[in-house]
């Protein structure tokens, strides 16, 4: 396929990353901490076009204006401007944004690959958590049950407001490599890995276009309206809130079979008193992970907007989000039936004792009735 050489008037590089650092953040008091010792205002996130009864936050994550950093991309020193947003359920994401104005789209193509190895997973840049702590320092008082460690999420955003020449995104299709852009490959690829690169395309009007991909997105939006990105990063949110509980389960269950075990060996009164604390604690356990994985799930509630809606159905389904949330599920379910068969096993020992304890009584009756006579 032969491709247009098109050029950029205002465009930006977008990259995320996404971390989590507590079962959940108190909002309120994470923005009173940081008016009060960074000297910055935050607000809340709202989307910019859709409404409240379309689709809105159920808790609105906090963003956090942070100093602006210098990049060394390509040679070429270069200002970012950095942000932070702050889920209740537990997630921090920092954001870090470069203008990416007057380029060409293969110049736009490369500068969004030297990003993403500034940046990326495979990069040594400490920018992520230098930031990260400039946050964690000031709203630590904020969090419940902070991560020892952090899971991580990448995403990169490559955003285009306006082409020099109009264009729709029927023709950013048919004219501009995307394959070569969301893939950050500079070889040709083939026919059916362009196709599969490019199935998730999006839009609503004709001169709008967003294209999905695993951990990139080329979006084109002559109106500035950032809601896509928004609904694409509490996606990402998800997964990874996903993945800490589905791992979280994994270490559950490898230990919780050698802890049954103890809980039934020894004497009655004794295994049925582990027994019982055991189905407590896995109670508990089932009762905390439900709860927090509801909160994740229902973070962003969607109802008339049928755009948005989709884009976000989408990125929930290619970043495999309900594929985890049903993992999560099943583990919870194994843990509630074990609960139950412990639950059940505590008070059957306990029946078997008070039933040896009426027999004991007897019997002593019975010696005390002999002695006598």
């Amino acid at each position: 396929m032969s491709y247009v050489e098109l050029h950029i008037q205002t465009g930006a590089l977008i990259a995320n990353r996404l971390l989590d650092v507590a079962d959940t953040i108190d909002l309120a008091l994470a923005e009173s901490l940081w008016l009060s010792h960074a000297g910055r205002e935050s607000r809340r996130t709202q989307l910019s076009t859709a409404s409240a009864n379309e689709l809105a936050f159920e808790e609105p994550p906090t963003l956090l204006a942070l100093p602006p950093r210098y990049l060394d991309i390509d040679g070429h020193a270069m200002q970012a401007e950095m942000t932070a947003r702050i889920y209740d359920f537990g997630a921090i994401a920092i954001v870090l944004r470069v203008d990416a104005s007057g380029l060409s789209w293969d110049a736009f193509a490369a500068r969004c690959n030297a990003l993403h190895r500034e940046t990326g997973p495979s990069s040594d840049s400490p920018i992520w958590h230098e930031a990260l702590r400039s946050v964690l320092d000031v709203i630590a008082p904020a969090l419940q049950h902070p991560s020892a460690q952090h899971l991580e999420e990448d995403y990169l955003f490559a955003v285009v407001h306006r082409f020099e020449q109009p264009m729709t995104g029927a023709q950013i299709r048919s004219q501009a490599n995307l394959a070569a852009l969301l893939s950050g490959e500079t070889r040709p690829l083939s026919p059916q890995e362009t196709a599969e690169l490019t199935e998730q395309a999006f839009s609503y009007f004709v001169d709008d276009l967003v294209v999905l991909t695993w951990d990139r997105a080329f979006i084109f939006e002559p109106r500035n309206d950032s809601d896509v990105i928004d609904i694409i990063e509490v996606a990402n949110a998800q997964l990874l809130e996903m993945r800490y509980y589905d791992e979280l389960l994994d270490d559950e269950l490898a230990t919780m079979y050698d802890l049954v075990e103890g809980a039934r060996g020894g004497l009655s009164l004794v295994a049925s008193r582990r027994a019982a604390r055991l189905a407590r604690r896995l109670y508990g356990l089932v009762a905390e992970v439900t709860e927090l994985t509801e909160k994740v799930e229902n973070s962003l509630q969607v109802t008339e907007d049928v755009y948005l809606a989709r884009i976000y159905g989408a990125a929930l389904d290619l970043f495999r989000v309900p594929k985890l949330s049903a993992a999560v599920d099943r583990k919870l379910a194994i843990i509630r039936d074990t609960y139950g068969a412990l639950y059940e096993e505590a008070s059957s020992r306990r029946a078997e004792l008070l039933e040896l304890a009426i027999v004991l009584l007897i019997v002593f009756e019975i010696v005390l009735a002999l002695a006598k006579w």
